[in-house]
């Protein structure tokens, strides 16, 4: 699992052992998660789920994640490199 940004109270991470999954991220502050989804070519995200977040919450994660956008696409690539 690893991190690639902690951020805002948030830790931002990939799992390794999700299989064939499109690009995706996962967050976690305290009790609160959540998934999203990552669409590389029209610089949209999507909501996959969460447990515990509140709609200020969901958008602290929307915005750190369009802040970071292309520095995740890359970290995504390069982790999936190393993985096979």
């Amino acid at each position: 699992m690893p991190t690639i940004l902690q951020i805002m109270g948030w830790r931002i991470f990939f799992y390794a052992n999700e299989g064939n999954e499109p690009i995706h991220v996962h967050g976690k502050s305290g009790d609160k998660a959540c998934k999203y989804w990552i669409d590389e070519e029209n610089f949209e995200i999507e909501e996959a789920h969460s447990y515990n977040m509140n709609n200020k919450d969901k958008r602290t994660v929307k915005k750190i994640i369009f802040q970071n956008f292309d520095y995740i696409v890359q970290e995504w690539e390069n982790f999936q490199k190393r993985i096979k």
